[in-house]
């Protein structure tokens, strides 16, 4: 069964294990997240749910988005902030139904999916690891990429090259991290390792079942 929530990536921290071990963990925020939209195979050729998470005005929101979730909202003031699509989900799903932290169990095997740290521009060197040149004196090549190109054939910088360019700011997906403990009460996931992106950027949890 396919498992998938939105939360809030609040920072990292360290947390001791039963067997006396120090993890690094990072803390989400998890849900709880509500279902707005439920599809089917008959209707739109596949099965899964569309959950909302996060809050925003209504005077913010798009009449569109207003009118697509409003059968699912109760609070006609307040809106979810993004969306995000769940597939291959058994059993029964409600519109409305609400999504909370507790579908994860401790120890399971989850995948993060975020958008990560955007560094603006940087060099070859930084972005790619390239080496760079000698340090030494009389060098005057340190952290330039060098050549890029044939002179001759054919005869221009082909397309991938690596170079220096903007840097992040891209979706990245941790995989197989373990849940170490899970908080109902405060919405709360504690993840092993680092997840991708910034404190309160918007991450996706989910397991492949």
């Amino acid at each position: 069964m396919a498992k998938g929530i939105l939360g809030r990536k609040l920072g990292m921290t360290q947390i001791w294990s039963e067997d006396g071990q120090l993890v690094p963990v990072s803390v989400v925020e998890a849900g709880p997240c509500t279902i707005t939209q439920v599809k089917t195979a008959e209707k739109e050729g596949y099965s899964a749910i569309q959950i909302g998470f996060g809050s925003k005005k209504a005077k913010n929101t798009p009449k569109a988005i207003q009118n697509h979730v409003k059968k699912a909202v109760q609070n006609a003031d307040s809106f979810p902030r993004v969306f995000c699509e769940v597939r291959d989900v058994s059993g029964e799903a409600t519109l409305g139904q609400p999504i909370r932290c507790d579908i994860f169990e401790v120890g399971e095997k989850v995948f993060v999916r975020g958008t990560s740290k955007g560094k603006g521009f940087q060099g070859g060197v930084k972005r790619h690891g390239f080496h760079g040149g000698r340090k030494t004196h009389g060098s005057k090549f340190h952290r330039s990429t060098g050549s890029v190109g044939a002179g001759t054939y054919p005869g221009r910088v082909i397309k991938g090259k690596k170079l220096p360019g903007h840097m992040g700011a891209k979706t990245a997906v941790a995989k197989n991290l373990t849940i170490v403990k899970v908080d109902p009460d405060e919405n709360l996931l504690y993840i092993k390792g680092a997840i991708p992106g910034p404190n309160q950027g918007i991450v996706y949890i989910y397991s492949k079942g």
